[in-house]
């Protein structure tokens, strides 16, 4: 009794017993962490960032981080609306937006909010097309990341952001597209290529409009040609002149048009 007694008043037991009490009575939260207090059992109230109390052996207290959270969606199997196998992995974007929720409503957020997004995946990726998760991706993740945050609105969870990271298709479709995009480039190559004999012919009867309308330019073309011709380095070049050519200039020469001949049958003037 008396042993008991000297321990009761020795300032070291004392010392011993208020440094336990501190320790489970006061507690540090950083500015991202929020401390949801339990008082006998019952939700009592948040509490957080900084310094908080608690009364130990009546209050308890779960401590949850409210920064943004990127989670791995592992590599799911799906098969999409037309009946094309492939595998498809993401990553989602949240954070906790009421600590209250996310620990009364569901017992652990991090791994509901993971499988969540897998069957989700599944889903949404399952009644798409090749085709639209191919060229799409921004509408799929759009959808993806609406269907989650409303799942997860009760559970006191924000999905930011979800991203279709990876789409790995069979081997015998990636040869199909490598083949169908070689035939579409080919195709566009033609319809250019035909495209442009099309503009050279329109621009080509134009030309040739002009040049009947007006016969001096088909001289002026005529002499380029020439002025082309003898810039290569040729020995002999034989280049036949049409009179159509020299005729105006044989006009000129002779001082104006030719006399006529008079008619021996024709008398002349008296």
């Amino acid at each position: 009794m008396a042993d008991v007694l000297y321990l009761l008043t020795s300032p070291f037991v004392w010392l011993v017993l208020i440094v336990l009490f501190l320790y489970s009575a006061v507690k540090i939260l950083r500015e991202y962490d929020r401390a949801v207090v339990f008082q006998l059992g019952r939700f009592w109230k948040v509490k957080g960032p900084g310094l908080i109390l608690l009364i130990p052996g009546i209050q308890k207290m779960v401590r949850v981080s409210l920064r943004t959270v990127a989670m791995d969606v592992p590599t799911q199997d799906v098969i999409t609306r037309d009946n094309v196998s492939v595998k498809v992995n993401a990553v989602i974007y949240f954070h906790v937006v009421d600590p209250q929720k996310a620990i009364i409503n569901v017992e652990d957020f991090l791994f509901a909010t993971s499988q969540l997004s897998q069957t989700t995946l599944r889903s949404v990726l399952g009644s798409a097309e090749l085709d639209e998760l191919l060229s799409e991706r921004e509408h799929i993740n759009q959808r993806l990341q609406e269907i989650l945050d409303r799942q997860t609105d009760v559970w006191g969870v924000k999905v930011s952001m979800v991203e279709v990271k990876h789409v790995d298709l069979p081997q015998e479709m990636q040869r199909a597209m490598a083949k169908q995009a070689e035939s579409e480039r080919e195709r566009r190559a033609k319809v250019i290529h035909a495209e442009g004999e099309f503009q050279a012919a329109q621009r080509l009867a134009e030309a040739s409009h002009i040049m009947s309308d007006q016969p001096i330019a088909l001289q002026l073309r005529y002499l380029q040609t020439l002025t082309e011709m003898t810039s290569e380095r040729s020995t002999t070049i034989v280049v036949p002149l049409p009179i159509d050519l020299i005729k105006p200039f044989l006009g000129r020469a002779g001082g104006g048009p030719p006399e006529k001949t008079p008619d021996p049958g024709h008398p002349g003037p008296a």
